[in-house]
């Protein structure tokens, strides 16, 4: 069969440039992150690249941001977006699956279980422990940011685009603002990056046909449409959910705190939770590794509409993750197939540098005025930083480190 033309054989995707591993590990080295990754989405891609590309190599700092440029386009939880792609490059399909529940569960059953019992971590030490997570995450995402600057920004090209970019998202912080200036460093990088690219190594290649891409993107839309009358045409409780949550999940960019309004609007406004039990688990939310959108388990959990517990929580986590995974899996077919184009490469060459920019922005604002609120703070912030680029400790040991340092900065 003939080989020839960047669009030859297009639905039969070329084997990953390393041999895949099994599910298993998948489901392991995510367990691992869902345990010790706290900070919030830009954390998290920090923890993912120290733990995948760096310490494993399951992928290289380039395909990673590649990745991670594609994500920030789509609607949908980002970070875990990042984490389904890397699963499903690694062991195919059932990798992807086992890298979300994995990543997922840790604090998927503490904020259903809190549903539960309805108690929160209260008092200084808690407090503490909270703030020295928070310093971590500073650590975790300077750390990110300097690896990839090295790698995504080596030029004076690429250097600059990265700049022009954190300049613009600390000016304008909003979701919209960070997918103008991939787009705009995607551009700059086609005009200017074409000879720092070309010489290059191909992409990864994820394994998904374009019939899978297709059948997940006409998913996506039937549910986003079919759902709402779903609900309307059987008044069942449960179909509510479900509808709530996906469309919130369908039309987040960034995941992360923007999903807030989003799910406000949708369970607190109709009176399906009330604004106390919401704000409390918002508040524990924030003391949780893993992605965000746990959140979403707590609230099917003690929502007035639905099976509640803990039928009501998997409902609607399962329902809010979903559209985001569609689309993944839906676009991924047809990115494999232009990233292999020259022209592509030197534009994700841009986009890949404005990622970096991205991170440098979210490393000022939320992530360092958010934890760093004086010289205590900042001072453990630095310890931590070195103990992640000097002595190289695994993240989850730095984890204890700052969740000690904050307790004692919380009693000094």
């Amino acid at each position: 069969m003939s080989s020839d033309g960047p669009l030859a054989n297009a639905d039969v995707p070329t084997p990953p440039p390393r041999p895949r591993g099994s599910v298993a590990e998948v489901f392991l080295a995510f367990l691992k992150l869902g345990l010790t990754s706290f900070g919030g989405p830009i954390a998290h891609l920090g923890y993912f690249r120290d733990e995948l590309v760096t310490r494993r190599r399951w992928i290289d700092d380039r395909a990673y941001a590649d990745l991670v440029a594609l994500c920030q386009f789509l609607p949908g939880p980002a970070s875990s977006q990042v984490g389904f792609g890397l699963g499903m490059l690694r062991a195919g399909a059932g990798g992807a699956l086992a890298a979300f529940v994995a990543f997922t569960l840790p604090s998927a059953v503490l904020m259903i279980a809190f549903a539960s019992v309805g108690t929160a971590v209260g008092g200084p030490v808690g407090a503490g422990v909270l703030d020295g997570l928070k310093v971590v995450a500073v650590a975790v995402v300077a750390q990110a940011v300097w690896g990839m600057a090295h790698a995504l920004a080596p030029d004076r090209q690429r250097a600059g685009i990265a700049v022009g970019a954190a300049v613009v998202v600390v000016l304008l912080p909003s979701s919209l603002a960070q997918i103008g200036v991939i787009v705009v460093g995607a551009l700059v990088g086609l005009w200017l990056c074409r000879a720092s690219v070309d010489a290059a190594g191909p992409a990864a290649v994820f394994p998904v046909t374009r019939t899978v891409g297709w059948l997940c993107l006409a998913t996506f839309v039937v549910l986003l449409a079919g759902l709402p009358l779903l609900a309307a045409t059987t008044g069942s409780g449960a179909v509510d959910l479900v509808d709530a949550f996906y469309r919130a999940g369908a039309l987040v960019f960034g995941g992360g705190h923007v999903v807030l309004p989003l799910l406000e609007a949708e369970v607190v406004v109709p009176g399906w939770v009330s604004p106390d039990a919401f704000l409390a688990g918002y508040g524990v939310a924030q003391a949780m590794p893993g992605p965000l959108f746990t959140f979403a388990g707590y609230l099917g959990a003690v929502s007035s509409v639905g099976p509640g517990g803990v039928a009501g929580g998997v409902l609607a986590l399962v329902a809010i993750f979903l559209p985001g995974f569609l689309l993944l899996t839906g676009v991924l077919p047809f990115w494999n197939d232009l990233r292999r184009r020259a022209g592509a490469r030197a534009a994700m060459a841009g986009a890949n540098a404005a990622v970096v920019g991205i991170l440098a922005a979210a490393l000022y604002d939320p992530v360092f005025v958010t934890a760093v609120t004086g010289p205590a703070t900042f001072a453990l912030a630095l310890v931590c930083f070195v103990l992640l680029v000097a002595f190289r400790l695994p993240p989850w040991m730095v984890v204890l480190v700052g969740a000690g340092g904050g307790i004692v900065v919380a009693f000094s």
